[in-house]
C-alpha cells in the first residue's frame, strides 16, 4: 500500500467497497443541473449519454443521493442482465416495499404503480434512475417503456433517466426515443479537468505537496482520453508503482509503464489465457 509514502489518510481515488471523490469539473456539473432540471421540470423521460467511463453512473448515483436528501424517492440500479419480471421487482425493492421472491410481474406492476401515484398524492417526487441501458434486455425496455408512459388522461407522475453509451443508444428503440424529452451527452475532459481531478483528489485524501510531475499529468490525461474511470485506475496504480520505485514525483515514464502493463493484460484476458 502506498498511503505511507504519499502521507495520505485513505485512497484518493476511492476502491472497489468505497465511493471516489466527487470533484466538480465544468462538463460533470453542467450534466447534473440538467438532470436536476428534467426533475424539476417533472419530465417523462432523459437520455444520459456518454463515452464509456465518462462518469455517467456516478452521475446517476450522485444523484440520486442529492434526491434522497430532500426526501424524493430516486431508486437507482443497472438494467445489464436483469429480466422483465427482475427489473420490476428490484425497482419494488428500492420502493421498500418488501416483495416476495414469488411475486408476479402483474402483482409487482400494481403495487409499483400504487407507489408513485401515493409519492405524488403526498407532494414526493419519483425519480427512477436506470444505468446501462445499452445493454438491458428487449423485454425489460418494454416494461420501461410503460413506465415512461403512464396512465393515459393522467398528470405525469415520474421522471426517468436512462444512462448507456452514446455509440450504443440506438438499442433502446423508437418507442423510447420518441418519448425522451432531454438528451444530456457527457463530452471527454479536457487537460485542466483531468488535473484538477487528481490534485483535488490527492488534496482531500490529505496530500498536501503534488504527487504528479506536471508531464506525468500530461501523459495520465492523454492515456485515459479524458475518461473519469480510466484516469482515476491510471492515477491509483501510477501512484503505487512510483512509491515502489521511491520516486518524489509520478512521471510520464510511471504513467506510461502503467498502461502499458494494463495493456498487457487487456490482451491476454481477450485471448482468453489464464493469469496466474
Amino acid at each position: 500500500m502506498y498511503l505511507n509514502y504519499w502521507q495520505l489518510q485513505k485512497r484518493p481515488f476511492g476502491s472497489g467497497a468505497t465511493q471516489p471523490p466527487y470533484i466538480p469539473s465544468s462538463t460533470h456539473e453542467e450534466a447534473l443541473a440538467r438532470l436536476q432540471y428534467l426533475v424539476e421540470s417533472r419530465s417523462r423521460l432523459g437520455l444520459l449519454l456518454g463515452a464509456p467511463g465518462s462518469g455517467k453512473s456516478f452521475l446517476l448515483d450522485l444523484l440520486s443521493r442529492q434526491l434522497r436528501r430532500v426526501s424524493a424517492s430516486a431508486p437507482c440500479f443497472s438494467l445489464q442482465g436483469l429480466s422483465a419480471h427482475e427489473m420490476l421487482w428490484t425497482l419494488a425493492a428500492m420502493f421498500g416495499l418488501h416483495p416476495d421472491r414469488t411475486a408476479k410481474s402483474f402483482d409487482l406492476w400494481l403495487r409499483i404503480n400504487d407507489q408513485v401515484a401515493e409519492n405524488r398524492c403526498q407532494g414526493i417526487a419519483t425519480v427512477i434512475l436506470l444505468d446501462d441501458a445499452d445493454v438491458a434486455r428487449r423485454e425489460t425496455l418494454e416494461e420501461v417503456v410503460r413506465l415512461a408512459r403512464g396512465e393515459p388522461g393522467l398528470p405525469n407522475r415520474l421522471t426517468l433517466v436512462l444512462a448507456g453509451r452514446t455509440d450504443r443508444m440506438s438499442v433502446i428503440g423508437r418507442q423510447l426515443l420518441e418519448l425522451t424529452e432531454l438528451r444530456i451527452d457527457l463530452a471527454v475532459w479536457e487537460f485542466p479537468d483531468t488535473e484538477n481531478y487528481v490534485r483535488q483528489s490527492l488534496l482531500l485524501a490529505g496530500r498536501k505537496n503534488p504527487a504528479f510531475s506536471t508531464e506525468g499529468l500530461l501523459r495520465l490525461h492523454e492515456l485515459s482520453e479524458g475518461a473519469v474511470r480510466r484516469a482515476a485506475l491510471l492515477a491509483d496504480l501510477a501512484l503505487l508503482a512510483a512509491a515502489g520505485e521511491k520516486l518524489p514525483l509520478v512521471d510520464a515514464h510511471t504513467v506510461q509503464a502503467v498502461y502499458d502493463e494494463l495493456g498487457v493484460m487487456d490482451d491476454l484476458t481477450a485471448s482468453g489465457a489464464q493469469l496466474v
